[in-house]
């Protein structure tokens, strides 16, 4: 499966992004002509090398009407500027005026020289930012009214990532946990901690983190790109690279400044997995058993027990939890809701599955559902308890004597 991964390491801007995909492509003078030919008004793209910590990398640079915006200060809106990952004033150039609301921001979409799909994309990324801005600050979507997002370098940088991920086309996007940074930003409404309202509205189920670097380093724009394009969040699954990008941003920390894009293929059968695992030596066996049911219930992946000796010899209890990466912080609570434990561990791996499909089969006692898995050179099947186990109570069968009949009419 073609997957592209993006570690996020430290956070996610609109530029970084953009650049981190261009290092995916062999020839990136033909792409950057690609998108000069967009035709996004007063905007040009240069590409340019740039080295943080050792690394050598991209760094995607907008000219609006010749200039790039310079970083130096403190932002007038709660989104710091897309190209820096530092908080900017207001310039004395048109450009950085313009408050476009999204009726502005359409009428700009519809004359670029792309197609529908991708302009279809950049509709969809503005909607999740004017939601974000709606609910912030209290205002219907119609009346939104964007800054720093509503610039034409924000407009490239939305309008370059979707582009660039029309040509890749991965048949998945995994996003690593984002690092939004730390401190405070300077607004027009006051200083708000990192991050700033609209990306926090913005990352709601993403996971993210803050970090002892005082700046803003995940964007509004970023988090909202990310939001619209990612399929799953964790850590890179296995898979066999091809292509490895770097995007950088502008500013340095002891930190390498970089966002990196991996394209590569990742097996259909692997999949991440979580073990939360917790010893217990003092809850009776109906709490043990009620604590399972509540982990199946909230969607653990499987849940056992090992028994264990513990300290002065007394046995205990290893309750074991298998949950994917996005369940983790609700199956960590449901731990400590219902048993005793005072600490979890977490174990992350990968999971090799068979393919899975459920059929159904006429039977002389109706339809019974039939499970068969396969892969691996493999193919087994397997009848559906619940169903078999419901036509044993009702004709007085067992079982073991409804599976061997039904197994030999499946075999037919």
């Amino acid at each position: 499966m073609k997957t592209l991964y993006l570690e996020c390491k430290m956070g996610a801007a609109g530029d970084m992004l953009c650049a981190a995909l261009l290092g995916l492509f062999d020839e990136t003078d033909v792409i950057i002509k690609e998108l000069n030919d967009i035709g996004i008004p007063k905007v040009k793209f240069c590409l340019e090398e740039s080295k943080k910590c050792g690394i050598v990398g991209n760094h995607l640079s907008v000219l609006i009407e010749g200039e790039e915006e310079k970083p130096d200060g403190a932002s007038v809106h709660e989104h710091t500027h897309e190209h820096t990952h530092e908080h900017v004033h207001d310039h004395n150039h048109s450009h950085e005026h313009s408050h476009r609301s999204l009726y502005d921001i359409e009428e700009i979409i519809e004359s670029l020289s792309i197609n529908k799909e991708i302009k279809s994309d950049i509709r969809e990324v503005y909607e999740l930012l004017a939601e974000a801005e709606s609910e912030v600050h209290g205002v219907p979507v119609a009346e939104i009214h964007f800054h720093e997002v509503g610039n034409l370098d924000a407009i490239a940088d939305i309008t370059a990532f979707c582009y660039l991920m029309h040509l890749l086309d991965p048949d998945k996007v995994v996003v690593s946990p984002i690092n939004v940074g730390g401190g405070t930003v300077k607004t027009a409404h006051g200083i708000l901690p990192v991050p700033a309202p609209a990306t926090a509205l913005l990352l709601n189920g993403i996971p993210s983190y803050q970090s002892t670097i005082e700046s803003e380093l995940c964007t509004p724009t970023g988090a909202a790109l990310i939001k619209y394009f990612a399929f799953e969040y964790s850590n890179q699954p296995v898979m066999t690279a091809d292509k490895i990008g770097y995007g950088m941003g502008k500013k340095d920390f002891p930190q390498a400044n970089c966002l990196r894009a991996v394209l590569g293929n990742t097996k259909e059968d692997t999949e991440q997995i979580v073990e939360l695992a917790c010893n217990v030596d003092d809850m009776t066996p109906e709490e043990i058993g009620f604590a399972i049911e509540m982990l199946f219930d909230a969607g653990a992946v499987e849940v056992y027990t090992t028994p264990i000796g513990m300290k002065k010899g007394r046995p205990g209890i290893v309750i074991t939890c298998m949950c994917r990466p996005e369940e983790r912080d609700k199956m960590v609570g449901m731990i400590f809701k219902h048993t005793t434990t005072i600490g979890v561990r977490e174990y992350l791996g990968n999971r090799y599955v068979l393919s899975r499909e459920i059929k159904k089969i006429d039977t002389p006692y109706g339809e019974v559902r039939v499970k068969r898995s396969y892969g691996h050179d493999v193919s087994r099947e397997k009848l559906e308890y619940d169903d078999i186990s419901g036509i044993a109570r009702l004709t007085g069968k067992s079982i073991i004597e409804l599976k061997k009949e039904l197994t030999e009419d499946l075999n037919d």
